[in-house]
């Protein structure tokens, strides 16, 4: 059934679906009739659009003419009533008809006597400032907030806040001149004129601070003016009264001078940046850097040339300090002394360059520090000199009479001792002066700094400090302007100790040096007052007549034995004298003193081991000294002994035991005789007959020599 309905239905749907098909194709052609009409009416109207734009602008040209017309009528209705309006004096009338003046100028930009207009308004302006200006200072002088107000707003209306300002400045400029001029006119110190100064400026600043904040709209700017102002007017100036200061103070205390004077401006500006540091991003950091500038640059001279200052103040201080005496247990002493003095002297330094600079002298500092401990090392050095020739360790006389003196020898451990804390507070004060530095001046070293670009530094400075604000106070730095090659210098040596860490420098490398070679004069001094009575024993063989004149043993018998001969005196003598050395050396493993065992190890003596020889002694100081003295005796006997001229049979039989006393001596002591002297007794006890045939195993020369002596054939 439904089926046959939708079949009689089919017809109709037919139908329409026929009459919607063409009424689509008739509502297609009226689409493109209108696009037709849209596109001739817009052709049509372009040309009547262009004209109507054109009268548009016609008619804006033609309303300002009427405009400027206008202003250019009121122009000369003001012109001519301002003259009446000055009559009257009121500040405020004549400001609100020049302010309109002002404005009809402003329209009348393009009119031919537009300049003239011009110079005729400023004339006004001129004539009002010049009427109000003793209302301006009564204003100004008796702080009177609303008056202030007044002649703000008149002379913002007029463009003429600057002059008001000027006006603000020389009022109180004037007063703080003034009361400066009456402080250097007192008997007040320089010092305490600067103090009296500075108070008065930080009070001003305060004061002036919370009058011009109800007054100004940028007080901030305006009373740090008022203050780059002031300091720059001083007469005296400052620069001035440091310099007369300087000239007047002696050499000796011209750099605690300057401190002195710099203590007070230090605190000064400690005070202004206390003060300004609530609100220092509501300031001018281009006017508080000025004010900055004007604080500190009196001193930027002294600060340039701060390691010449610290140099002679140095070189004058450790002058006055005593190292040579009459008697040889002063010098000793004064030297023992001299060490905490020299460091005292060096440590104040390091405060000076930080206090005077605030690092940036460091340069200076270490130069002037080279300096002190050059003149330290070598007035060390003339007291070593004249303490040996007050012991006469340089006049070795060939005396008989042999006597044991040990106080140069303990004389010469005290100077190791105290040679010994120099070089401990030496490198206790480089580690010291690295890391002040560092923590001071480090301040100045960037993280982005590299030493092989110190321009690519600099623009990575700009960079970033203009990432945020920074604080002027801090941020001053007179170096870098004034001496760049020094600056880069600084920089450089931050980053090293930065990169290597500060225990790790060579900051006073050469310093060092010169007090290890003090050191090793010492341990020369202390050798030489020992070997000294070896040597004038020593210095007896050769002359003496026992070689060549025959004994009792001679004129009976050639065979007599040796164990008849006893060892003579002068063998005797530095047999017992070397003896006794462990009980004299006993100190250097007794005493447990750091210094001393430093300075000990730091040192080295003449004479050392030949090579191939055991060296067992160099784990114990007083086996070392004892071994170095052996060897000086051993090696200065083979000398003497090849300057004999003759040995007759007997006196070759004495001089075999004289030496075999020695090597015993060194066996007794636990030390190898030398290869040397072994020879020598070699060769003096081999019979005539057996002589070539011995001499084949020791040096050809010793040979010839010792051949030459007892007259054989060689």
């Amino acid at each position: 059934e439904t089926s046959h309905q939708a079949l009689q239905n089919m017809p109709r749907v037919l139908r329409e679906v026929e009459v919607l098909k063409q009424e689509a194709t008739f509502l297609k052609e009226q689409m493109i009739l209108v696009k037709e009409d849209i596109k001739k009416f817009e052709e049509d109207t372009a040309q009547s659009m262009q004209v109507l734009v054109e009268i548009d602008r016609v008619k804006s040209r033609m309303q300002l003419a009427a405009e400027s017309l206008q202003e250019a009528d009121k122009w000369s209705t003001l012109s001519a009533d301002i003259e009446e309006t000055l009559k009257t004096q009121d500040v405020s009338v004549i400001s609100a008809k020049l302010t309109s003046m002002q404005s009809s100028l402003a329209m009348l930009v393009d009119t031919p006597d537009y300049s003239e207009k011009c110079v005729h308004l400023e004339a006004l302006k001129n004539r009002l400032e010049a009427m109000a200006s003793p209302q301006i200072v009564a204003a100004f002088n008796s702080q009177s907030v609303d008056q202030a107000k007044t002649f703000v707003k008149v002379f913002t209306e007029i463009d003429r806040m600057p002059q008001l300002l000027a006006y603000y400045y020389k009022c109180y400029k004037v007063q703080l001149v003034a009361a400066w001029q009456d402080l250097c006119q007192s008997d007040l110190s320089l010092n305490r004129q600067l103090t009296e100064l500075y108070d008065t400026l930080l009070g001003t600043w305060h004061s002036q601070l919370q009058w011009a904040t109800q007054v100004f709209k940028n007080p901030h700017e305006i009373v740090t003016v008022l203050l780059i102002q002031t300091l720059g007017a001083l007469v005296p100036s400052i620069p001035v009264c440091l310099s007369t200061a300087m000239e007047r103070t002696g050499q000796e205390t011209k750099l605690n001078k300057l401190l002195e004077l710099y203590d007070a401006t230090i605190h000064f500006a400690k005070g202004l940046e206390v003060a300004m540091l609530p609100n220092l991003k509501e300031q001018n950091l281009v006017k508080v850097m000025e004010l900055v500038e004007a604080v500190y640059g009196p001193y930027k001279p002294y600060q340039l040339e701060y390691g010449d200052l610290e140099e002679e103040n140095l070189l004058i201080q450790i002058s006055a300090v005593p190292l040579e005496h009459w008697e040889v247990i002063d010098c000793v002493q004064e030297l023992n002394h001299s060490v905490n003095k020299l460091f005292i002297l060096a440590s104040g330094a390091i405060d000076n360059c930080i206090k005077l600079t605030d690092g940036l002298g460091a340069c200076g500092l270490l130069k002037a520090l080279k300096a002190l401990f050059t003149k330290y090392t070598s007035d060390f050095t003339n007291t070593l000199q004249s303490i040996r020739k007050k012991c006469k360790l340089d006049d070795v006389l060939s005396d008989s009479l042999f006597h044991e003196d040990w106080t140069a020898f303990q004389n010469s451990v005290r100077i190791i001792t105290t040679c010994g804390e120099l070089l401990r507070q030496c490198g206790d004060f480089e580690q010291q002066l690295a890391n002040r530095i560092l923590s001071t001046a480090g301040k100045y070293l960037l993280d982005s700094y590299s030493p092989c670009s110190f321009s690519g530094f600099q623009d990575t400075s700009s960079a970033e400090k203009k990432s945020s604000v920074k604080n002027p106070w801090q941020e001053y730095n007179y170096l870098l302007k004034e001496n760049p090659s020094e600056y880069a210098s600084l920089m450089e040596t931050l980053y090293t100790l930065k990169e290597k860490g500060t225990s790790n420098h060579n900051l006073l490398s050469s310093s060092r040096s010169a007090l290890s070679r003090l050191n090793q004069l010492a341990h020369h001094l202390a050798f030489d007052s020992v070997f000294l009575r070896i040597k004038q024993q020593l210095l007896l063989v050769s002359k003496m007549e026992a070689w060549n004149s025959g004994g009792i043993g001679e004129t009976l018998t050639d065979d007599l034995p040796n164990f008849s001969l006893t060892p003579l005196e002068y063998i005797s003598n530095i047999g017992q004298y070397i003896m006794s050395l462990p009980l004299h050396l006993e100190p250097f493993v007794t005493q447990e003193d750091s210094a001393l065992e430093l300075a000990l190890h730091a040192g080295k003596l003449p004479y050392p081991p030949e090579q191939g020889d055991e060296l067992p002694e160099l784990d114990n100081m007083a086996d070392y000294w004892l071994g170095s003295i052996a060897r000086a005796t051993m090696q200065t006997y083979c000398e003497v002994i090849l300057q004999i001229p003759e040995l007759t049979v007997h006196s070759t039989k004495q001089l075999a035991t004289d030496i075999d006393y020695l090597i015993n001596v060194m066996d007794a002591l636990g030390l190898q005789p030398s290869r040397t002297l072994q020879n020598i007794v070699t060769l003096l006890k081999a019979k005539p007959e057996d002589y070539r045939q011995a001499a084949k195993s020791v040096p050809r020369r010793m040979a010839s020599s010792i051949a030459a002596m007892r007259g054989l054939e060689c």
